[in-house]
């Protein structure tokens, strides 16, 4: 077991670089890039990081010629052969093969695109531009340096027995969060946490921790290098980014209001099985589900993000009922802000009713709120989302409107088009 303390405290960037491989990233960004380099190679995406949480000024705790160098750093990564023979030969979902050849080709000779860097009102302006496929890259990684470089600055001249002390507490407060979710009937349950980490030591530590404290209901993690390193399985399947571009090139309101459904066309025709799940909250998922086609309701399940998670996981069972569905026989996916209590509470709901899945995120691999003096190292809420394709604006509306992004102009024509009424502001931890 790695000494992460005294890995800290000793600690330079040519030893522990923040992203040290090509697979440290979601394992839902290879899905999407391999869909993305099938379908649409040539469209050109901007993505751009925003920080939510505006009272932490980012560009005044991170230094930016560490931040440079560390993004510098993931420009000289390229997949490893042992890395490429793990994706090529195993085993994902149950399914050999996952990644065609075609798009192992083109993975094996990828290198991150360049970016953009300047300081604005205390925080960082952090954008990349170019091919989709190249830009969808850089959104696990620049989140994950910005975290752990923040990690850093507040820890740094903290000696080797105040570290120590800090990640013994972090430890006990992870480990009797495993023992509580232990005596969950049925759990499944799996580490969402890479964007926001604390750090990479870190977020592998809290695997190994899940591994040994709940055996086979801890289903994996959505960290590829992870993943790899400890043998287990790879999860996850597509994100918001998918409607956001397809909505971005509709040309018409029409296309527009299809954008969510082409979506999932176009992902059934390349997945299939337990990757059949739906993310209807992008554009307000009362309506998705209302207008949704015959074929979606048989697909495996949904992910419910931003919406309550009881309002929400109750609006999936009542959909699938009319649609002539088992809800004991669909997956219901939840995964926003998601720690103990509120996994206890969701699982308390539901079980019995609908198969279960939680994915567990920052507050797994970044919950060391009240460890440092000023709330230090509380965890904040920061994206990286895509801003534009092929020069029009992206928009993103959720059930929840403080999540909301794009242009005000943009996201009122695209509430009247998805018919998106009063929505009820809810708070965002991360």
């Amino acid at each position: 077991m790695v000494d992460i303390a005294t890995r800290v405290y000793n600690h330079t960037w040519k030893i522990d670089p923040i992203v040290r491989s090509v697979l440290d990233t979601d394992f839902y960004k290879l899905l999407m890039a391999q869909s993305i380099h099938r379908r649409h190679r040539d469209v050109r995406v901007t993505f751009g990081i925003h920080n939510r949480t505006t009272s932490v000024r980012l560009a005044e705790i991170v230094d930016e010629g560490e931040l440079r160098e560390q993004l510098d750093h993931v420009r000289s990564l390229k997949l490893t052969r042992g890395e490429s023979t793990w994706l090529r030969g195993n085993t994902f979902y149950g399914k050999r093969q996952m990644f065609s050849p075609e798009f192992m080709d083109w993975l094996e000779n990828f290198r991150f695109p360049e970016y953009q860097l300047e300081k604005r009102d205390g925080q960082y302006v952090l954008t990349f531009h170019g091919p989709w496929v190249e830009t969808t890259m850089w959104e696990i990684p620049a989140l994950a340096i910005l975290n752990e470089l923040r990690s850093r600055g507040v820890l740094k001249g903290l000696g080797r027995f105040e570290l120590q002390v800090l990640y013994a507490r972090a430890m006990t407060r992870v480990w009797e969060k495993i023992q509580r979710l232990k005596s969950l009937p049925g759990l499944s349950i799996s580490d969402f946490g890479t964007r926001r980490r604390h750090g990479f030591l870190w977020q592998d530590w809290c695997v190994q921790a899940m591994i040994e404290g709940l055996g086979p209901a801890f289903l994996g993690t959505s960290n590829c290098l992870i993943a790899m390193r400890r043998d287990i399985e790879a999860v996850g399947t597509n994100a918001h980014e998918l409607p956001m571009v397809y909505a971005a090139l509709a040309d018409t309101e029409e296309e527009l209001a299809a954008a969510p459904y082409k979506v999932l066309a176009d992902w059934q025709e390349d997945y299939q099985g337990n990757l059949l799940v739906i993310l209807p909250d992008t554009y307000g998922t009362t309506n998705f589900l209302r207008n949704a086609p015959a074929w979606v309701s048989s697909w495996t399940g949904i992910r419910i993000d931003s919406k309550d998670p009881i309002e929400g996981g109750e609006e999936a069972i009542a959909w699938w009922r009319s649609r002539g569905q088992d809800p004991r026989d669909k997956l219901a996916i939840f995964s926003d802000g998601l720690d103990v209590e509120r996994i206890i509470a969701i699982h308390g709901h539901f079980h019995g009713r609908m198969r279960l899945g939680y994915g567990w995120g920052t507050l797994l691999t970044n919950d060391f709120r009240g460890l440092a003096p000023k709330g230090g190292l509380d965890p904040i809420s920061i994206v990286c989302k895509v801003v534009s394709a092929n020069g029009r604006p992206a928009v993103k509306l959720s059930d929840n409107p403080t999540k909301a992004i794009g242009p005000k102009a943009e996201i009122e024509r695209y509430k009247r088009v998805f018919h998106v009424g009063a929505q009820e502001a809810q708070p965002v931890v991360v």
